[in-house]
């Protein structure tokens, strides 16, 4: 049994936690949060603590915390020579104090609080500096039924910057999208098939083979008359951008 201290209480050390309690072979032995009050619920299940200098020993330790944190707590663990990971995809795996041996375990997935998620749609991409430390993630990983796949810094680097173009940026042009219909009452709903179609075209095809509508086909009556609709600047802005996006990758 793999035992864990989790440090973080944010949407991500959330799930972690609650990944992890359904796993067989992983338990978390101790919930670390700076916030006391929001992990109280949880204190029947697992020991519970605002204090670093209270911290068990663990086989690991996992950060699930802001990036902006990382390199600070990572430093203040009051331990060294044991395996500490954070969660995060941009933070590079050398900004974990060096005292301790350090790893990345990142969900490449997009997480909110009040909603279940099943970590057989999480992929957890792992990195180690220390080849030894690569086994324990891995069956960390496993065990909370992710797929998992080993990546470098710059691999990672990169899906997370993909992951935001491909779901932070995307789920703000549901918003707009969101925002123009109620523009004339009518019912963002009726999208909701169209939406859910174009995620599953790309299980089987590529985002280039899978591109339709006006831009692809230089259908400049039907972009003139979209411009014309949108009253927002800024969303004729991002219309005529990503029109222009849209030609250029299909020679046009």
């Amino acid at each position: 049994m793999i035992s864990v201290v989790l440090l973080g209480s944010g949407n991500v050390g959330t799930h972690f936690f609650k990944a992890i309690e359904k796993a067989e072979n992983v338990r978390v032995a101790q919930w670390f949060s700076r916030q006391i009050d929001s992990i109280k619920g949880y204190k029947n299940k697992t020991a519970i603590t605002d204090n670093l200098s209270e911290l068990m020993e663990a086989d690991l330790y996992i950060l699930a915390v802001s990036d902006d944190a990382i390199a600070t707590l990572s430093s203040a663990l009051p331990f060294e020579n044991r395996l500490v990971v954070h969660t995060s995809g941009s933070v590079n795996v050398h900004d974990l104090d060096k005292k301790n041996k350090r790893g990345v375990l990142y969900p490449l997935q997009t997480f909110s609080k009040g909603a279940e998620m099943d970590f057989k749609n999480v992929p957890i991409c792992i990195e180690t500096l220390d080849k030894k430390s690569y086994p324990i993630l891995k069956e960390v990983a496993t065990s909370l039924g992710s797929p998992t796949k080993r990546v470098n810094s710059n691999q990672r680097r990169v899906l997370h910057l993909s992951a935001v173009f491909v779901n932070n940026f995307t789920n703000q042009l549901y918003r707009i999208g969101h925002e123009i219909t109620e523009s004339e009452a009518a019912e963002f709903d009726l999208l909701k098939p169209l939406i859910m179609e174009t995620a599953k075209k790309i299980q089987t095809l590529s985002p280039y083979m899978a591109q339709t509508g006006p831009a692809k086909r230089h259908d400049k009556k039907t972009i003139e008359k979209h411009l014309d609709l949108l009253k927002n600047p800024e969303h004729k802005a991002i219309y005529k951008l990503l029109t222009k996006s849209i030609q250029n990758t299909h020679g046009r």
